[in-house]
């Protein structure tokens, strides 16, 4: 894709810079694939919130659509995700994927930017995520030990050393609003330690696919959610 969507950013937050609509609800199945990304008048591209289409693989291990428009998740308010920026590479999907591990196993590949929920030892429910910075990717293996709706949000030591303004979220930052956890984490702990690492929803949708986060794996809302509900306590999560 030609969009840049660093050029969305702005002091003021992408919103101004993107006009979102909400036409098409539903990750589809297996049909034709999303339409490139339509302009306004004066420049800004529309994100709509149209996933690409499942491949046939997803019907052959029960996998249906979701939709990415805005809704309630409990009582607060789910943010629609505009899918059509996003690169397609990233859009959920069912895909061919050889892998040693167990059904149910977890494989994050920070390279290619995407989380595998191992289906076969052929297939698999592939993610787009967002991944750790230069010198702040996580790789090795962990479990995930606990599981968080709307979860607080609590800055850690260096975070604060390095932006003091996180100070006043020093004693955490309830769910919901802009805390950058989104609507879900996955709590990750490595060795029996929790190190701090978390797969977790992001509001930021448009920075999928790309190396911008303190270590933690981002992903959109919907997909987290959607992950969320397929994993339980004890899934193990192997990093590469």
């Amino acid at each position: 894709m030609s969009l840049s969507r660093r050029g969305f950013l702005s002091a003021t937050g992408a919103a101004s810079l993107l006009a979102l609509t909400g036409c098409e609800g539903t990750q589809t199945g297996a049909g034709s694939a999303t339409s490139e990304p339509r302009f306004t008048e004066d420049g800004r591209p529309i994100a709509t919130i149209r996933a690409e289409p499942l491949s046939p693989l997803a019907e052959l291990y029960g996998i249906e659509p979701i939709s990415y428009a805005e809704r309630m998740d409990g009582a607060r308010v789910l943010p629609p995700t505009g899918m059509s920026i996003i690169p397609a590479e990233f859009h959920r999907q069912v895909v061919e994927y050889s892998s040693p591990h167990r059904p149910g196993t977890i494989v994050i590949d920070n390279r290619t930017r995407h989380l595998y929920l191992i289906l076969s030892d052929t297939v698999a429910l592939r993610y787009g995520i967002a991944v750790g910075r230069e010198g702040r990717t996580w790789r090795g293996r962990g479990v995930i030990y606990r599981r968080a709706h709307w979860p607080t949000w609590t800055p850690t030591a260096r975070m604060i050393r390095e932006d003091p303004s996180l100070a006043r979220f020093a004693g955490g930052m309830p769910g919901g609003g802009r805390n950058p956890l989104g609507a879900r984490a996955l709590y990750l702990q490595s060795g029996g330690v929790d190190r701090g690492y978390r797969i977790h929803g992001t509001y930021e949708w448009w920075l999928l696919g790309q190396y911008v986060s303190s270590g933690c794996i981002r992903m959109v809302n919907q997909d987290v959610i959607d992950l969320y509900e397929r994993v339980p306590n004890g899934t193990r999560v192997i990093s590469i």
